[in-house]
């Protein structure tokens, strides 16, 4: 921590006299509500459309929210979202997710990057410590909650967020940042950008961070400290007046400490393990936009992404090419088209260490998914009424077809309200884990608990080959409010029923392993079902030119079948956000982050585990010494020591998280 504050001041001292830069920089503060509704997003109808406009649950995320809210990786400044539940397990893992079902790996909720998805198919969720960005490089988030399945197909069940990086003509110069602090310490970054010709542009970037362990409940190191490289580009040209092409990749390779609970088929019967994990990988992206008129469009992307993932219990190296290719176009005045195709080819190869704790069969596995969508928006009343219908057909190895098609309503009876309606459909097809898994989570010593029998028994965790898809049926309503540049409302409420979700059900004991030890298998099936209803609020207020508040609320109820071996995670019922954000005087920003989570749990192989509500508070205090240089000031977590969020699945140890407080120097040239 010394040694960390000291580089600081020195830094500060060596950059204060520098020149002005001429970039100039967006001021949260200075944004008037309409500009926000106005704001153009994506991911809602994939085209280009107002924020106001989108007939689903969206949030958009900006660059200055993420730099103002002092978060410094992607699931922290998705707390700034409604809706979506961010708990973060141990010092690198999170558990995300949307509307529940909340997990290390939550598997109802899409995200991508520019367009690249971030599901694995190893459990049909995101490995969310291999997945970043340079923060100063994020255009926006948008965040849309509730089923984006028509467009973007299976396991957007829930939500799809989507990370929009800025093209590399925003981003000319050169930027460097550097800081340090209790929990983070030690991060850099650096990125340079430049203008090749007249059409080109590109940048490059490479940053890396070391964060410290977290801590057990009695206070003692978690040991899981860790440390990552990445290094990436981006390049964009306009190859006509009509066409365009982008190309842009990432590098990356972590080590990753963690202490595993690991069930033992022998006394003691379990055993703790201190591991390093060590995970590396890398995407490459190609995009091409070609304009045919001012109402009809193509894009066709090409990418490839792969990782290695070696774990003290696993190891996993996975290949993806993803292919798809979208059309807009308008039909008449009345019709609003766009169409696509899309092929995605998985190759995953898995490495048993401990095949008798867990294992994979087959070892090796490629899959391959087929898709196609279709969505018209129709004006039925000019400026007032419109209807959006469409529908998503896909092919996946596992479950053979799925159909998830869309009904969306919206109603503009004044420019200032929105009113909007939807039905959805969506699935969540299976995983490598629902299919072909074996895991032993616990081993009963004779003569214990449930065990009657003189012999350990071995609790193991089953795929299924016959697994089918989860599904959801899905109703929205939503309704926005403007009715002055201070002011803005936006409510969106939801109804979810779900059938056929993951459930275990016990079969015959297995004498196989005798007198070793007895095996009770419990076999993944499709026996759940559920229902879950809530409501998402956000507001934003300006009281004055230099002083935003930014509120959000959002309640959920869970109502899931369970039986005594399958327990669904209960995400918090209430959650509540206010943010302040404000500019006292010329150069100096600061900022209030107060967040309340409700009580929640978590599904264990052990049982149910509970977490209790907790209450965190964010301050930032930002100082521009000139135009080219920015210092920061940041404390995290300010209200307690440490506090629980959330507890992985399997394997881990409950590992709270502390309060710390870092400091940043940023230098654009």
């Amino acid at each position: 921590m010394n040694k960390s504050l000291s580089l600081f001041r020195i830094a500060t001292a060596l950059l204060a006299w520098l020149p002005d830069s001429l970039h100039a920089e967006t001021d949260l503060t200075d944004l008037n509500l309409e500009e926000l509704l106005a704001v153009k997003i994506t991911s809602v109808a994939k085209k280009v459309q107002p924020l106001q406009d989108s007939a689903a649950a969206v949030f958009v995320i900006s660059d200055e929210d993420i730099k103002r809210s002092g978060a410094t990786s992607i699931p922290d400044a998705l707390r700034l979202a409604p809706g979506i539940d961010v708990g973060r397990i141990d010092s690198n893992k999170w558990a995300v997710s949307a509307r529940g079902f909340n997990g290390r790996f939550a598997n109802k909720l899409l995200v991508l990057i520019d367009g690249r998805s971030l599901y694995t198919p190893a459990f049909a969720g995101v490995y969310w410590e291999l997945q970043d960005v340079m923060l100063e490089d994020v255009e926006r988030i948008e965040v849309i909650r509730g089923s984006g399945a028509a467009l973007w197909g299976a396991n957007a069940v829930n939500g799809v967020i989507n990370i929009i990086t800025k093209h590399s003509a925003d981003t000319q110069g050169g930027l460097l940042s550097a800081g340090g602090g209790s929990e983070e310490l030690g991060f850099g970054a650096f990125r340079y950008g430049k203008q090749i010709n007249a059409s080109t542009s590109a940048r490059a970037y490479l940053k890396g961070f070391e964060r410290d362990a977290l801590a057990r409940s009695a206070g003692q190191s978690a040991g899981d400290a860790w440390n990552k490289m990445q290094g990436g580009f981006r390049l964009d040209s306009d190859l006509s007046d009509a066409d365009s092409l982008t190309l842009q990749g990432d590098m990356y390779a972590a080590d990753l400490n963690q202490q595993l609970l690991l069930a033992a088929l022998a006394a003691p019967y379990r055993q703790t393990v201190g591991d390093r994990a060590m995970a590396s990988g890398g995407n490459i992206i190609s995009r091409w936009q070609h304009t045919f008129s001012d109402t009809s469009s193509s894009t066709l992307q090409l990418y490839v992404d792969s990782y290695n993932r070696r774990e003290a219990y696993i190891e996993e190296e996975r290949h993806t090419g993803d292919l798809d290719f979208q059309h807009r176009f308008a039909l008449n005045d009345w019709n609003d088209i766009i169409w696509g195709l899309g092929f995605r080819y998985s190759s995953s190869d898995v490495t048993d260490i401990y095949p008798d704790l867990i294992s994979f069969n087959p070892t090796d596995r490629d899959n391959s998914y087929y898709s196609g969508f279709v969505q018209d928006q129709l004006t039925l009343v000019d400026d007032t009424l419109w209807l959006t219908l469409g529908s998503k057909l896909e092919h996946n190895d596992f479950t053979g077809f799925e159909v998830q098609p869309t009904a969306r309503l919206m109603w503009g009876p004044h420019p200032n309200h929105r009113i909007w309606g939807a039905v959805s459909r969506g699935v969540r097809i299976p995983s490598r884990v629902d299919a072909d898994m074996s895991l032993v989570g616990q081993t009963l010593p004779p003569f214990t608990g449930q065990n009657a029998t003189p012999f350990p028994l071995a609790l193991a965790v089953m795929g299924s080959q016959t697994y089918q898809a989860e599904q959801l049926l899905a109703y929205e309503v939503g309704y926005r409010f403007s009715p002055n540049p201070a002011f803005s409302l936006d409510i969106a409420g939801f109804y979810n029923n779900y059938s056929t979700l993951r459930s275990y059900q016990p079969g015959a004991i297995d004498t196989s392993q005798l007198p070793a030890y007895l095996r009770q298998p419990f076999y993944i099936d499709n026996g759940s079902a559920g229902r879950t209803y809530g409501i998402e609020t956000s507001v934003v207020m300006k009281m004055l030119d230099w002083w935003r508040w930014d509120v959000s609320y959002s309640a959920l109820k869970s109502e899931l079948s369970s039986n005594a071996y399958y327990r669904e995670a209960i995400s918090p019922q209430h959650k509540l956000s206010l943010r302040a954000a404000l500019n006292p005087v010329s150069d100096v920003t600061l900022d209030a982050w107060l967040r309340y989570v409700d009580n929640a749990s978590a599904f264990t192989l052990a049982g149910p585990a509970y977490i209790r509500s907790y209450t965190t508070l964010d301050l930032r205090l930002g100082w521009k010494l000139n135009r080219a240089v920015e210092l920061a000031l940041v404390g995290q977590n300010l209200l307690d020591n440490r506090h629980l969020e959330y507890i992985q699945e399997s394997f881990t140890l409950p590992t709270e998280v502390q309060r710390g407080v870092y400091g940043k120097i940023t230098w654009e040239f």
